[in-house]
């Protein structure tokens, strides 16, 4: 049976057809039953009932915040909650004194009545696409139950608590495709919106020019749900259009480079679906994302020099050894890297922002999600350079976007001979969010190939 999505969850609450109360008390329980103790890395259950109760006298009146409240919501452990410390995935922080206060965007979700549950584990620091924490321990993938996979990162512990059915949506951040990688290897939607388009004051950083933050959930009405919720509109101002207003602009160059065959097939049905429903499809190459490539190869990646800002002092003294030694590496790497440098990379990414916003025009860039399914954990484990290689292929599609400021959604697209998910990108130019949800939208039933009434 489906896992119910946080839209039917919101309109039995209102309906009175679920308690707010016991809704979340059945969370809760689940959360507590659920084999893998890695998932969370803290609850708040005290404050989960104080708020259901709240949701539940005002559901009982007639008054409702947002069509999401009274419906439990988790959160990446980067969010600041008060009274809690924010460990971002690492034991180094969990001195630092408590929040004093909660992170602006869990000040809008109380706003729209939606219930703190508890905090979700993640890459440490949130520096790694496959999700691995020696630390807190790493989420299995629930997707397979034989093998235990990778679950993605950094947002691992928001996915893997939606995809296992523990809570409907959660909520997570994306530096390099933190949100949507994890979509990809767990079967779900996640929507990366543009920087500045949610406040990130009370987020722990990772780069403080690429970082953003979105959803995880099972269906885009949830996406365009939580969005509301989070920037206080009373509705969603995407909407679904017809499939002949779409364009999608396919690259034919990097994004399929050693793709597993499944990951190829299922996009390419998916678009046939769409071209079938009468949206035009082009494929070309796209300079830009070779000009990505070649500014990172020339000048290094932003993100590690914004990475060893932030924690310069821990990854050169004696923390360093209670830092996950991949995550100490791959900071470290930006030691080398020149003032001259970085001034280059960033004159560069805003000309490439630029020219990629000029090739495409009024399209939607799609490819797909991850070049391959979700890996098995253990050799990532055992092996540093094979751990090293998968990240930055697993990472590869999603960091375009991040480097060329795009907003974009990940929508599931079928599984391979495994039964692992695999993942079809959307994407769109800085800004043009309710665009891209409206295209997500549009899109969704024919990437997952749903059939009338909504069954696969």
């Amino acid at each position: 049976m489906p896992h119910p999505t946080a839209a039917e969850l919101g309109a039995d609450l209102r309906a009175g057809r679920r308690d707010a109360l016991d809704l979340v008390e059945e969370t809760l329980a689940k959360v507590d039953a659920y084999p893998d103790k890695a998932v969370f890395t803290q609850m708040t259950a005290a404050r989960a009932r104080r708020e259901a109760a709240a949701s539940r006298a005002r559901l009982r009146s007639g008054f409702a915040l947002s069509p999401l409240d009274g419906v439990p919501l988790a959160w990446k452990d980067l969010f600041d909650v008060e009274g809690r410390t924010t460990t971002a995935g690492s034991r180094v922080l969990g001195a630092n004194p408590p929040a004093k206060q909660d992170s602006a965007l869990l000040q809008a979700a109380g706003r729209a009545g939606m219930v703190t549950l508890g905090l979700v584990n993640m890459s440490e620091f949130a520096f790694s696409g496959l999700g691995l924490n020696p630390h807190f321990g790493t989420p299995r993938n629930p997707c397979d139950p034989h093998v235990a996979r990778a679950p993605g990162g950094s947002s691992s512990g928001s996915a893997v608590a939606v995809a296992a059915g523990l809570v409907s949506a959660a909520i997570g951040t994306d530096t390099g495709g933190s949100v949507r990688v994890p979509a990809s290897f767990n079967g779900l939607v996640g929507y990366k919106s543009s920087t500045g388009h949610y406040p990130m004051d009370g987020v722990f950083p990772l780069s403080r020019t690429l970082d953003t933050l979105g959803p995880l959930a099972h269906t885009v009405e949830d996406c365009l749900l939580i969005d509301a919720a989070l920037r206080g509109e009373v509705a969603p101002r995407a909407r679904r259009l017809p499939a002949s207003d779409l364009r999608i602009l396919v690259p034919t160059n990097i994004v399929f480079e050693g793709a597993e065959a499944a990951v190829v097939a299922n996009f390419e049905a998916a678009l046939s679906r769409l071209a079938a429903a009468g949206a035009r499809i082009e494929r070309r190459p796209m300079r830009a994302l070779e000009g990505v490539l070649a500014a990172l190869s020339q000048n290094g990646p932003l993100v590690n020099i914004e990475a060893l800002h932030v924690h310069r002092e821990r990854v050169a003294g004696p923390q360093a050894d209670q830092i996950d030694r991949r995550v100490v590496k791959r900071i470290r790497q930006a030691e080398s890297m020149r003032a001259v440098d970085l001034v280059d990379l960033l004159f560069q990414r805003s000309q490439l922002i630029a020219d990629a916003k000029a090739e495409i025009g009024d399209a939607f860039v799609a490819y797909p999600t991850t070049a391959h399914v979700a890996p098995p954990l253990a050799p990532l484990e055992a092996d540093d350079d094979l751990f090293v290689a998968t990240n930055l292929k697993t990472l590869r599609n999603t960091m375009l976007g991040n480097f060329l400021d795009w907003c974009g959604v990940a929508l599931p697209s079928g599984r391979d001979g495994d039964g692992m998910p695999t993942s079809f990108l959307l994407s769109a130019p800085h800004g043009r969010d309710e665009a891209i949800l409206s295209a997500a939208l549009t899109a969704e039933p024919y990437v997952a190939n749903l059939k009338r009434g909504g069954t696969p």
